[in-house]
């Protein structure tokens, strides 16, 4: 039995990936950070009972408390557990955030991806452990290239995007120099019903089950030209593990090939609800309006547009699909926009029914 270790557990990536891995029959040891909280919440709270309940009671799924930014305790859990191994999901990975916390977006997403690399390497592991370090399209930023593949110039736009680049950098400066096994996957924008509420895509699909059920008035978003490549997380998660299994150590992009702005998404998601966006105005002052009762649904708020703007990403997977036989287009991205919308529109039902209960 492959034992895997993931950090960054608790995130959408993590919790597809953990279910993937087990369905494999693997060993599959999370990482988590100690809070005063309940240590599994993020986890309840990403999942379905159902979900959460099968993989919280299988035998073969451990957690682990710890932080990529101890080095002395990431050392300690790697060499106890010996994994065949490692996903590097852990990082600050809001944008906009990185602006207001670049410190520790570079303590997470840089040195954190370093004190797993050295302590693979302290612990004399570089021959049995594979590592897989979860890179980012925002490293393209100012695209040089269109669409962006794994020859394009970086050129980011954010503190994420910095420390993402010495992340990307770091693993294949260690691979190189001690003949580790250790890749980056470039992953493309990818979501999900597990998608964190505050990114993007997730806050429209909220939105819109919010408004068609009466429970919130307008969704406020910032640039809605923004164009990016949109996949499934589910799918994802397979295309990582396919580079672990690839014959050489390589880096590789995931993405989908195609491209969608935001307006688009929150047209696609209205409609799901069965609402028909009509756009007025420009810039700022461009409104989303129901066209069936003419209520104005979609704001712009500049305080949501970034201090640098990255206006267009577009992977081309050629490389995943050709090399790793991974097909990135399983679910389009309007089954995608489907799945979060049904998922959100029965969340908010639930909230409904919870709270009526206590009223």
């Amino acid at each position: 039995m492959k034992k895997a270790l993931i950090t960054g557990v608790t995130g959408q990536d993590g919790s597809y990936l953990a279910e993937f891995l087990l369905e494999k029959d693997y060993e599959v040891h999370g990482i988590i950070r100690r809070s005063s909280s309940y240590n599994q919440e993020r986890l309840e709270d990403l999942l379905t009972d159902e979900e959460a309940n099968a993989l919280l009671s299988n035998s073969n799924f451990h957690l682990h408390y710890g932080d990529v930014t101890d080095a002395l305790n990431i050392t300690r859990i790697i060499g106890e557990i010996q994994p065949d191994e490692i996903y590097n999901l852990a990082a600050q990975s809001h944008v906009r955030v990185s602006f207001d916390m670049p410190g520790y977006t570079l303590d997470v997403d840089a040195k954190g991806t370093l004190n797993i690399l050295e302590s693979v390497r302290i612990l004399g592991l570089t021959e049995k452990t594979r590592i897989y370090q979860a890179s980012t399209s925002e490293l393209y930023g100012k695209v040089q290239e269109v669409p962006q593949k794994e020859t394009t110039p970086f050129y980011p736009r954010s503190p994420y995007g910095v420390a993402k680049i010495y992340g990307f950098w770091i693993t294949k400066n260690y691979r190189e120099s001690y003949s580790m096994f250790a890749v980056n996957g470039i992953l493309f924008n990818h979501e999900s019903e597990r998608r964190g509420e505050t990114f993007v895509t997730r806050k429209i699909s909220l939105a819109a089950a919010r408004i068609a059920q009466g429970k919130q008035k307008k969704l406020t978003l910032g640039n809605l030209d923004s164009l990016r490549d949109w996949g499934y997380a589910k799918d994802y998660v397979e295309c990582m593990w396919l580079i672990l299994q690839h014959e050489q150590p390589e880096d590789f992009v995931i993405a989908t090939g195609e491209m969608h702005t935001v307006r688009e998404f929150v047209e696609l998601a209205f409609k799901h609800v069965n609402v028909e966006i009509e756009w007025t105005g420009q810039g700022v002052e461009e409104k989303g309006i129901d066209k069936s009762t003419g209520e104005v649904i979609v704001e712009v708020d500049p305080k949501f547009f970034r201090p640098t703007e990255v206006d267009q990403l577009l992977g081309d997977p050629t490389k995943s699909k050709t090399l790793l036989g991974w097909n990135p287009t399983k679910t389009s991205f309007e089954e995608l926009v489907s799945l979060m919308v049904k998922a959100d529109m029965k969340k908010v039902e639930k909230e409904d029914k919870v709270k009526k209960m206590f009223d």
